[in-house]
């Protein structure tokens, strides 16, 4: 109508009922969660009440769910369907394009048509998937797949607790922040897809003569390496004795500073030296040490704990823990970090408080100013998400392997808070015949900490069971009490000379394997010192577990009571692949470091995806020419 002139009746009556419409009309969010459970943990507390196909509904909110992966890459047969056929000459497979698909399920696809139908009329989208890597690249997946063209937020939470839930929708986040976090976890995919299918085919034709399919992963195939090289080096170990003079004084043995002696002749000579005489007390000190409690839980730590002292698989623990976050009752788990933020502090005291059962322990802390230590909080060590805690929601609900991983987190947390085990370090020196010997001794003076951590069975509160700093049973902790000595004094004393062979090193267990992994197949005991190698560790902690299950499963590793070792199956194979690129642990780890520079946007995904097809191409013309 032209401007200026005055609107008819009808014309009115028309704007009014628009805008009446418009008002009225409600504005529909789609929230979307990675599984049933969790969106109805979101559900209920947006007040989205009403269960429909698929989906609960209320309060202008639709609450849906995908069942972890909907979506997958695009199998080599989907770009051309000639690729179906395995054959040398179609080698390397790689698509100029990277594409998604559906996976062929028909509970997947139904799912998948109705989270298409509310995207498709909703007038904006919350992505709720887990917070993570993972869990980011699941639903972006599926948001590509539906064709979402409205606006998309982030909720990103690190527990499932209504407060928690509530606090996240307050601080919804955009998405473009996340986008270095997705392109991050499709380089992880992509990169895989390029290598697995190129060598596994590649390996299969040349080298299986079509007896069984040679699987070869960017991750699987180095950590196999790892278990076949150390079972290498116990096959290949030859033993050679020994000899340490030591001499008992007092019922306590002294050991000689003559370090050992690789042959008996030599130590004989020292033997007979001291023998007759006298041993003379040379000095007594004694040291004043402190202890500070163990780290808090990354998943890696947890695994690693969970198998020592329950013998759980990594992928039991992994299990059980996330079970404890979809109950509320610990927070997210799939975390590299042992540290909190320092916004977490303020939340202690009412954390500490909700522990039903540990009240005994949390009693001594109540009342007094908690300790705030850079080894418990620091905001430079936490990216997306903190140590493994407890949440304070009572634990309810659980079965006897979730109790027990519960009260792993729960007491290491109680722990964080305690004063430093006070120890008490003596050494005494001696000599005989101009040889001088020593022994040392250590006692607790103030347990501290390791009140919490103490067994459970053990009334006197003592901890032989207990980890020491590097998750060891018993280590930092001697358990012999000295004497008390004096300068000066001496005595007869019974001189030995002890014979011992040296011995090969010891098979992973899942705990050493999950360390090597974490570390690039270093193995480290000083927590500083992992924390640097963490950056070229191979695989995330979400995934490792998955890694050696599938090592089982393709029965390229088998396990003996704790220890693993690899098939003859899995040893041919890691013998048959000649490119150092498959199986070293080292260069795997540093392309785990550009995924996390993909992920801080230090690293462009186009070239970290740029190089695995250039490798992949070097692969495929190397084992084409090998004529071994």
């Amino acid at each position: 109508m032209p401007a200026g002139l005055p609107l008819t009746n009808f014309e009115v009556i028309l704007a009014w009922r628009i805008l009446a419409e418009v008002k009225d009309r409600r504005i529909m969010i789609v929230c979307i969660a990675e599984k049933p459970s969790v969106a109805r943990e979101i559900a209920g507390v947006l007040g989205a009440t009403r269960k429909m196909q698929g989906y609960l509904e209320g309060n202008g909110y639709q609450v849906t769910w995908t069942f972890g992966h909907l979506c997958t890459l695009k199998e080599p047969h989907d770009y051309n369907p000639q690729w179906k056929m395995w054959m040398l000459s179609s080698l390397p497979v790689i698509p100029p394009r990277f594409g998604i698909k559906l996976i062929d399920n028909e509970t997947y696809v139904s799912q998948f048509n109705i989270i298409k139908g509310l995207m498709q009329n909703a007038d904006e989208i919350i992505n709720c998937g887990d917070a993570g890597q993972e869990g980011e690249l699941i639903q972006r997946w599926v948001m590509l797949k539906a064709g979402v063209k409205c606006p998309v937020k982030r909720l990103w939470i690190s527990s499932l607790t209504e407060e928690s839930i509530r606090e996240g929708f307050s601080h919804l986040k955009p998405e473009s922040e996340f986008r270095n976090l997705y392109e991050a976890g499709l380089a992880r995919a992509i990169g895989d897809w390029i290598l697995g299918i190129n060598a596994t085919r590649l390996y299969t034709l040349r080298y299986a003569q079509n007896r069984q399919v040679l699987s070869i992963g960017r991750v699987q195939t180095p950590t196999l390496a790892m278990i076949v090289n150390r079972q290498a080096e116990i096959d290949n170990f030859v033993p050679s004795p020994y000899w340490e003079l030591k001499t008992v004084y007092r019922g306590v043995t002294f050991s000689s500073s003559k370090g050992k002696f690789d042959s008996r002749e030599e130590g004989e000579d020292f033997l007979a030296k001291v023998s007759g005489q006298d041993f003379t007390v040379t000095g007594v000190t004694e040291k004043k040490g402190k202890e500070a409690p163990p780290r808090l839980f990354d998943l890696t730590s947890l695994q690693v704990e969970c198998n020592r002292k329950f013998s759980f698989s990594a992928d039991s623990t992994l299990k059980l823990i996330q079970s404890l976050y979809e109950k509320k009752a610990t927070t997210y788990p799939r975390v590299d970090t042992t540290f909190l933020s320092d916004d977490i502090y303020p939340k202690v005291p009412s954390v500490l408080a909700g522990l039903k059962g540990y009240e005994s322990l949390v009693e001594p802390l109540n009342g007094r100013k908690l300790p705030k230590s850079k080894k418990v909080f620091d905001n430079s060590k936490v990216t997306d998400h903190h140590a493994i805690i407890p949440t304070g929601v009572p634990a309810m609900n659980l079965t006897p392997e979730e109790r027990k991983v519960y009260d792993l987190v729960a007491r290491r947390f109680i722990s964080a808070f305690y004063p430093d085990c006070e120890l008490s370090t003596t050494t005494v020196t001696g000599k005989t015949a101009e040889i001088e010997f020593k022994a040392t001794g250590k006692r607790i003076v103030k347990p501290g900490w390791r009140v919490v951590l103490a067994s459970q069975d053990n009334a006197d509160g003592s901890v032989a069971d207990e980890p020491g700093q590097d998750g060891k049973p018993g280590s930092g902790q001697d358990d012999t009490v000295l004497p008390e000595f004096r300068t000066g004094e001496s005595g007869p004393h019974e001189p030995q000379l002890k014979e011992t062979w040296t011995t090969p090193p010891k098979p992973y267990t899942e705990a050493t394997l999950l360390r090597a992994m974490e570390t690039a197949g270093k193995l480290v005991d000083n927590d500083e010192l992992r924390d640097a190698l963490k950056e070229n560790g191979i695989g995330r902690p979400s995934t490792r577990a998955a890694i050696i299950e599938t090592l089982f499963k393709r029965d390229y590793i088998r396990k003996e009571r704790k220890s693993l070792y690899p098939t003859r199956t899995g040893k041919e194979l890691i013998g048959t692949i000649h490119e150092e690129l498959l199986k070293s642990a080292e260069l795997t780890g540093m392309w785990e470091k550009k995924l996390r520079m993909i992920e801080s946007g230090t690293y462009q995904a186009g070239e970290f995806i740029g190089e695995l097809k250039e490798m992949a191409r070097n692969i495929v013309m190397n084992v084409l020419s090998d004529n071994s």
